[in-house]
């Protein structure tokens, strides 16, 4: 058995790693749980029963962030050492640093190829860069591409179903249709370039598709006064739920688009990151599951005759059955690669080119070639 140490800097991440941390922990595998207080991150943690140490606060605003990061590195390192690490986890900047600085292995997710000093620091600094077999980046040898979405360790079948009683907190009848509106407050390291809806986007949003629908909104910011009536009632950790039994979402954000896609819901999103994410583009061309666009107008018209589709969650569950029959569990993945690594890089590895995409558990079926 080893002892993890796994970061969680943000509230997705939270959900990314709760039913892998749960397992390994049945299996007698030791965790320890660096969380930074950002947005939900330490309620969500603590709402799910998580035990966690918090090593580092919201950090300063814009390009400071980083250095923030690189400022709490000696706490973190510190608690991975009274931890007795054997393996450390995570997303980004801190878990490779730390591993680095610890002479201990390090395992990354990343599924956003905008961050270029995250992966500078991957490539260098971390043992192994684990990303959905659609990322648009060769991050070199280290590199490890998966049949997945890492919304596919806490969405998947397998690890979710959805709760209709969400219904009765939404106060909507089980026959209702309603529209989720996902408004992002870009404070992320990786959103300091990021354009989003304006003020008034928010508003047409708002009073175009409410003639058609019940309209929530799910926010990472403040709202208008006028417009606080329309804020979603439930607790952020019931928004898989919400977005479930929605007819649409309509965001300016990447991972709830990816979440109401993987859930069988539409999702039309808008933002300065069309057309550069490798999971956007599949999950638009290959599934047909989300549009994006980076004009306001083509967006609302999308969603708009969306709204009015009353077949379209018959056709989306369609199209979600097939991206599952082509995906696999991601937790189910990384239990396997954790209990057994690093045999299990050296399996994923053997004979093939360092880059590899592993469609299936590799104790089911050996990993194929990366395409080009």
């Amino acid at each position: 058995m080893k002892t993890l140490c796994f970061f969680i800097n943000t509230p997705g991440q939270v959900y990314t790693w709760r039913f892998l941390i749960q397992d390994l922990m049945k299996t007698g595998h030791r965790v320890t749980i660096l969380a930074r207080q950002y947005r939900e991150t330490i309620a969500l943690l603590d709402r799910y029963g998580v035990d966690h140490t918090q090593y580092m606060s919201t950090p300063g605003s814009g390009y400071l962030k980083p250095i923030s990061m690189f400022a709490h590195l000696p706490k973190a390192c510190n608690i991975c050492r009274k931890a007795g690490a054997d393996v450390i986890l995570g997303f980004g900047i801190d878990a490779a640093l730390a591993g680095w600085l610890m002479r201990k292995p390090s395992i990354l997710f990343t599924d956003y190829e905008g961050v270029p000093l995250q992966h500078f620091v991957a490539r260098h600094f971390a043992s192994v860069i684990l990303t959905p077999a659609c990322f648009g980046r060769d991050l070199g040898r280290k590199h490890l591409r998966v049949e997945a979405y890492k919304e596919l360790a806490y969405l998947h079948p397998n690890r979710f179903h959805p709760d209709p009683s969400v219904r009765r907190e939404l106060g909507i009848d089980d026959d209702e249709k309603y529209v989720v509106l996902r408004f992002n407050a870009p404070d992320a390291v990786h959103d300091l370039s990021f354009t989003g809806f304006s003020d008034d986007d928010r508003y047409r949003l708002v009073e175009r598709l409410g003639k058609y629908t019940r309209v929530f909104i799910s926010t990472a910011g403040d709202l208008p006064a006028d417009l606080e009536a329309f804020r979603l009632p439930t607790h952020p950790s019931r928004i898989h739920d919400v977005l479930s039994y929605a007819q649409l979402l309509v965001c300016d954000t990447r991972t709830m688009a990816w979440e109401a896609a993987i859930l069988g819901t539409p999702a039309v999103t808008c933002g300065s990151f069309a057309g550069h994410l490798g999971n956007l583009t599949e999950l638009e061309e290959r599934y047909g599951l989300l549009y994006t666009f980076s004009d306001i107008d083509r967006a609302l018209a999308k969603a708009l005759a969306l709204v009015q589709d009353d077949r379209v969650k018959v056709e989306w569950a369609e199209k979600r059955d097939r991206l599952l029959q082509d995906k696999v569990d991601l937790t189910d993945f990384m239990i396997w690669f954790i209990d057994n690594y690093p045999e299990s890089l050296g399996e994923c590895r053997r004979n093939r080119e360092s880059t590899l995409i592993c469609k299936e558990l590799p104790d089911k079926a050996v990993s194929r070639q990366s395409r080009p």
